[in-house]
């Protein structure tokens, strides 16, 4: 039960990534969350580091997409001065906004990977449909919402559990 929360990859920040590899696996497209992923929180804008990085991305042929579980004003805000679509209110894991993702970037789910914080949102709704999921540490733990601080005790559980398994073994990352 506890396995479809089992990211493919865990990285520290989304900067740690192998764009050059995962491009050479086929992968072409990137849906990735906002909050405590690209930015924290409580941050409005990208920085220039984030800015860079999107830049080397799409100059490495990757399209992005923006799904986020936050209100339009949050993303748009975020999204519209770097130019990358997004999907907001996107009630993750449900399936519905990570196939819109997909029409989105006109791509097949083994083309596209998820980049995310949550192993309940991006993690579990990437791997239901079949996309290669991308765990990052929160930016700023500290200045997330109530439902993300919910997430996070139901995350402890399941990570009891996967180390219990032998499935999850802390400092493995990429």
């Amino acid at each position: 039960m506890f396995e479809r929360l089992l990211p493919h990859m865990r990285v520290n920040t989304v900067y740690e990534i192998n764009v050059d590899e995962l491009h050479a696996r086929g992968v072409r497209g990137i849906i990735t969350d906002l909050d405590n992923t690209l930015v924290g929180a409580k941050e409005a804008l990208a920085t220039p580091e984030l800015v860079q990085w999107l830049d080397f991305v799409r100059s490495r042929g990757f399209q992005v997409v923006i799904v986020s579980n936050n209100n339009e004003t949050r993303v748009a805000k975020f999204a519209a001065p770097l130019q990358i679509p997004y999907i907001h209110a996107a009630r993750k894991p449900a399936g519905k906004s990570f196939r819109k993702a997909l029409s989105v970037l006109g791509l097949a789910a083994e083309h596209t990977v998820v980049i995310g914080d949550q192993m309940l949102t991006d993690v579990l709704g990437g791997n239901r449909m079949g996309l290669y999921t991308i765990l990052v540490t929160p930016i700023a733990p500290a200045d997330e919402g109530i439902m993300t601080r919910v997430n996070r005790k139901i995350e402890r559980f399941a990570l009891i559990r996967l180390r219990k398994k032998g499935l999850w073994y802390e400092g493995e990352t990429k």
